[in-house]
């Protein structure tokens, strides 16, 4: 499968394409039900599909129109595989009215925004290329990125310019976007910012934090990939993998916390007189990442920042909290 998809309206790259499936170890259950929840362009339920018996199935989220329309050309003619135009953070609503209980082979997830959403102009993530502030994965929600700067207070653009971009320079952005506002475009935004900040050597642009960081609350990433986690996770029958491939630090962190916190062997108070928790409910399959290869990076660069991790449920006796 080639990592590269390119039709005459959507372009897009899977990273570390065979890493992230192999994880799933769909040849040790071919019959079994996979997740795709973040569609993307396709590559991954491309391979996915590739390893499945005529028994297997997947089921791949997307909120994009724009991925959805290219994914469904792509993978035409699949008949175990379901495209649902919903958020991941749906999964178990959707499941349900599909009649499905478990997932028996495994999920993947492929985080932040993809290549395609950061290209096209007229989707406002770049700070390279004039648009709308926009940023949006689902075009149908209202909230966008003009919203976050032009509404939110000084100390809540500090806030999340800080949590969700680590920007060391947040007040001072923050306090110049507010005296700049109204602000309309990408570029508006991108020179206020340069502007608002030392010239320091880097070979990261200024603004790419904070852009960042609105991506995220624009789109509430974080808050809803660590809530579908446990969903999944009651989801997901014993033998089944979570694979996550994330590309910042906050992400990394999540999966990190969570597959660590599952896999003790208990997780109860020390106040507590016996076990109540019901022990280890994942085996972690990743103790460090997995990092996108040498000849991956020279293909694509921004795979440099990719992690892999996944794990395996071992038990439905824990408790989810």
């Amino acid at each position: 499968m080639k990592s590269l998809f390119k039709d005459e309206n959507f372009t897009h790259y899977t990273v570390m394409l065979n890493e992230a499936v192999d994880m799933l170890n769909i040849e040790k259950n071919p019959d079994g039900i996979y997740i795709d929840a973040t569609l993307g362009g396709g590559g991954h339920s491309e391979l996915i599909l590739s390893k499945l018996s005529k028994k297997g199935r997947l089921i791949s989220f997307d909120v994009d129109s724009d991925a959805i329309n290219a994914a469904s050309k792509r993978l035409a003619g699949h008949k175990n595989l379901t495209i649902v135009k919903r958020s991941y953070t749906e999964i178990k609503q959707v499941l349900s009215e599909l009649g499905i209980e478990k997932i028996t082979g495994g999920v993947i997830f492929d985080l932040g925004a993809s290549y395609h959403q950061l290209t096209k102009e007229n989707r406002g993530f770049s700070f390279l290329k004039d648009a709308p502030l926009d940023m949006r994965f689902n075009t149908e929600q209202k909230f966008c990125a003009y919203d976050v700067v032009n509404s939110y207070s000084e100390e809540k653009l500090v806030e999340i310019f800080s949590k969700y971009g680590e920007e060391r320079f947040s007040k001072r952005i923050a306090k110049a976007i507010v005296q700049s506002r109204p602000i309309y475009t990408t570029l508006q935004l991108a020179e206020i910012i340069k502007n608002s900040t030392p010239k320091i050597k880097s070979s990261i642009h200024p603004a790419t934090r904070v852009f960042q960081a609105i991506r995220i609350e624009v789109n509430q990433e974080l808050l809803n990939f660590e809530n579908t986690l446990k969903d999944v996770l009651t989801l997901l029958s014993c033998g089944a993998i979570i694979s996550v491939l994330s590309f910042h630090s906050l992400e990394d962190r999540i999966v990190k916390h969570f597959f660590k916190e599952y896999s003790k062997e208990c997780r109860c108070s020390m106040n507590k007189p016996k076990c109540v928790c019901g022990g280890k409910i994942l085996s972690n399959l990743t103790k460090k990442p997995i990092c996108a290869s040498d000849d991956e990076i020279k293909e694509n660069p921004p795979s440099r920042s990719a992690k892999l991790r996944g794990a395996m449920k071992i038990s439905d006796n824990g408790v989810i909290i």
